[in-house]
């Protein structure tokens, strides 16, 4: 009676006017419009957290503005003997930066408005590799014709979400294979950021695939410049200081600009001689200078969009080789983008109790349209970056951080020489600090289960020492569906699986399969 009596007077009360509640203002004007939009306070974020995390993602993965032009404007097309992309060598790879800022600017912003994310979008590293040295070089193709099939695979992907196809193959994975997707990613982006650092490379001597630093031991100062960062980022983390990575990536580069001053260093580089590896300058920076040279304001060069063809390969190579060639494509998009967008969403707590996250359609449509976007815009396909989970651990949690980041892209289009004083010494710390976290999703795996742990192990190790998350989440793929036939559970596989397995194995073989075809 008495409980019943105290809950009746707190009603009467505030309706009596003896007692007033107090309710948390709400944001109004264009700050609330935003944050109701972005679902900002409803995820537990705060707009400080999304623009710090948004930065993050941009310095995380704006390596791609001066690697993609690296690739794609120095390689000639038809056999390597006819031209550079867009016809004009001296201006192939101002023009590749300008329009790889561009097309991953609008795409991040897309990304933000539509799928409200913290995922960011830019043209795919290994995919321009693939565009490059496996389709645009091939004897005949030109550049365009290369693009034409970037675009072509685009349209397919995009018209299999539509479908609903490529969202139900994503639902029909096993939530712990998932989870083995997000591990296998961790581990795979702080290999890249040790990679990209110059802490991990291949030795001159070849005795072994890898070896840490310059002989066995850290040498020169660009790897000093990773320690401090990576010091710097463990401490304010563990403090936990807000903007922990920022303020390393920032603290990191000023050390850089600092010793390149009084250093002078020049790049390092590696040629391939009849005696094995030989490097230049092996104590270098290992991506970019952080040096200004000339203004820091430049006037982009726009002049490679819309130069592609969508059926000029068909007649170049044939229809065969062609569908070939898109199938390769495809797969590699259609499953890389399932594995970030689940270890994204699982770093900012995000997935659902099935390991999917929010507005899964919308991912993959944007994703899909992106792939069209990079094809049109002659900088090879577009796909989600997993680097956006260091923006996820700087704290963002929606889409405002994609349209930070997407809005630090475009601006980068006239600010290039500034964006390329961040060294990736300085920048990829954040990426191995974030694979830590990506890794303590391992423990949500039940490795007691053989048909859930051989196939999480094969997807974990595979993605790293392979250097693709494709063939990471195909060997666990593959794994899984021969596991539960030897297990006689084959009515537990779910039929995409079945297709998604018999893919992969396709995938796998495509090289002997193409020169047999």
């Amino acid at each position: 009676m008495l409980r019943a009596l105290v809950a009746l007077s707190r009603q009467a009360l505030p309706l009596l006017g003896l007692v007033t509640t107090t309710r948390a203002p709400e944001q109004t004007g264009v700050r609330g419009a935003l944050d109701r939009y972005f679902l900002v306070s409803e995820r537990g974020s705060t707009f400080g957290r999304e623009i710090r995390g948004g930065l993050v993602t941009f310095f995380a993965m704006a390596y791609i503005i001066v690697l993609n032009p690296l690739i794609l404007g120095t390689v000639p097309d038809d056999g390597f003997t006819g031209s550079f992309i867009g016809g004009d060598p001296e201006l192939a790879i101002a023009r590749v930066a300008a329009t790889t800022a561009l097309i991953a600017g609008l795409m991040s912003i897309l990304m933000g408005v539509v799928a409200k994310f913290p995922l960011a979008l830019a043209a795919g590293m290994g995919l321009n590799v693939v565009v490059t040295f496996s389709i645009a070089t091939l004897p005949g193709m030109t550049w365009a014709d290369a693009m034409g099939i970037v675009v072509l695979e685009g349209i397919i992907i995009l018209v299999l979400v539509l479908t609903g196809f490529r969202e139900a193959v994503f639902r029909a994975v096993p939530r712990e294979l998932k989870t083995a997707i997000g591990v296998g990613i961790g581990l795979f982006i702080a290999f890249v950021g040790l990679v990209n650092a110059g802490i991990v490379r291949t030795p001159l001597s070849l005795g072994t695939p890898v070896d840490l630093g310059v002989g066995g031991s850290f040498a020169g100062w660009p790897m000093l410049v990773f320690v401090v960062g990576l010091v710097v980022s463990i401490v304010l983390y563990v403090r936990k200081v807000r903007g922990a990575l920022l303020i390393a990536i920032g603290a990191a580069t000023v050390l850089a600009l600092v010793i390149q001053a009084f250093a002078g260093l020049g790049l390092r580089s590696v040629t391939t001689t009849a005696d094995g590896l030989v490097a230049e300058n092996d104590t270098g920076w290992m991506l970019n200078v952080p040096e200004l040279s000339g203004s820091p304001v430049q006037t982009p060069d726009f002049g490679l969009l819309g130069q592609f063809s969508l059926f000029g390969s068909i007649e170049k190579i044939g229809l065969l080789t062609v569908v070939l060639l898109v199938f390769s494509l495809l797969l590699a998009d259609f499953f890389d983008t399932m594995g970030t967008m689940v270890a994204v969403g699982g770093e900012a707590k995000l997935l659902d109790a099935d390991g999917n996250p929010p507005k899964t359609r919308q991912i993959l449509v944007v994703d899909s349209i992106a792939a069209v976007a990079g094809g049109a815009g002659s900088v090879s396909s577009n796909t989600s970056y997993v680097e956006s989970a260091a923006g996820v651990g700087e704290g963002a949690r929606t889409g405002l951080a994609s349209v930070v980041t997407g809005v630090a892209f475009l601006l980068a289009t006239f600010l290039a020489p500034l964006v390329e004083l961040v060294p990736s010494e300085a920048a990829t710390p954040a990426l191995v600090l974030v694979g830590f976290l990506m890794m303590s999703q391992v423990a949500g795996i039940s490795w007691t289960r053989l048909e859930v742990a051989i196939p999480a192990f094969l997807t974990i190790a595979v993605m790293p020492f392979t250097y693709s998350i494709t063939a990471g989440i195909g060997a666990g793929f593959i794994a899984y569906v021969l596991v539960r036939v030897t297990q006689g559970k084959v009515r537990e596989i779910h039929p995409l699986m079945w297709v998604a397995a018999a893919a992969f194995v396709l995938y796998f073989v495509r090289g002997p399969l193409t020169a047999l075809l």
